[in-house]
């Protein structure tokens, strides 16, 4: 009696720390598909110079000269999908537009037009950035999984400046107005790492480096993200990542002749379905 007692004791420690073993089991590093939607809470930090036809601009910084706030709140969305086990691609969304009018503290040339100090001018600035990848995951294990990673941010940059009132505080009366769009893409080429250190926690990171001179724009891109997900549910998580994005282009367009060097970073957070 005393022998299947002890039996029966052994039987359940074994299998109380199996269940325990299932229980701090991490959960796979990579999902077949996830959807993501969240706030952005960005900073765009940017130099723009718009070239006229005859001669260059001024380097314009958005906010200390424009007054364009560099800080905003903003909605983006994402999706992943891992058709085939080492084969993961990626979409996804966010845009910002913003302006002000501003009494300018110096001269400054947009798009061949002179604006004096002491002008009033109203300045609009609108970004919209897509983003496209793809991983190789050429490595992974029941926790982790790492891989090549090739990237394209595709921005949408409009900017537009209109005089008021002159520096003699004169009407303007739309009379000088300048304005540049383009589109600028930003490849990258650099690595993916996936990580789940406990259960219904997962740890990412992704990195890119790009520089090269195509077609009418030469171009250096720098991109890094880094986040923290959590799942406690099967399906439903929340993510929290810190996002960096630079580039500086100079550029000899149609709609753009000039420079811009455009950092776009800040901290998302999100809720992500997942399967």
């Amino acid at each position: 009696m005393l022998a299947q007692a002890r039996r029966i004791n052994r039987l359940s420690i074994m299998a109380l720390l199996s269940c325990l073993a299932c229980t701090v089991r991490a959960a796979e590093p990579l999902d077949t598909f996830s959807a993501r939607i969240g706030g952005y809470v960005t900073t765009f930090d940017t130099e723009v110079r718009a070239d006229g036809e005859t001669q260059s601009g001024t380097d314009i910084d958005l906010d200390r000269d424009l007054g364009l706030d560099d800080d905003a709140v903003i909605a983006y969305v994402g999706l992943t999908w891992r058709p085939w086990d080492r084969h993961e691609f990626g979409l996804s969304y966010h845009g910002n537009g913003t302006d002000e009018t501003r009494v300018l503290s110096r001269d400054i040339e947009f798009d061949g037009n002179v604006y004096e100090a002491s002008a009033t001018v109203r300045a609009e600035f609108d970004v919209k950035a897509y983003e496209a990848y793809y991983v190789w995951w050429a490595a992974s294990d029941e926790t982790w999984a790492l891989g090549p990673r090739a990237g394209l941010v595709w921005y949408s940059v409009d900017m537009k400046i209109d005089l008021e009132l002159d520096a003699q505080g004169e009407q303007a009366g739309g009379t000088v107005s300048g304005r540049v769009s383009a589109d600028l893409p930003a490849p990258t080429i650099g690595a993916a790492w996936r990580w789940s250190p406990a259960e219904d926690w997962r740890i990412s990171a992704d990195a890119g480096y790009f520089s090269a001179e195509i077609n009418d724009m030469d171009a250096d891109v720098i991109f890094g993200r880094a986040g923290v997900e959590w799942f406690p549910w099967d399906r439903v998580g929340f993510s929290v990542d810190y996002v960096i994005s630079s580039i500086k282009v100079d550029a000899m367009k149609t709609s753009f002749d000039g420079h811009l060097d455009f950092v776009d970073s800040g901290i998302r957070l999100g809720a992500v379905y997942r399967f």
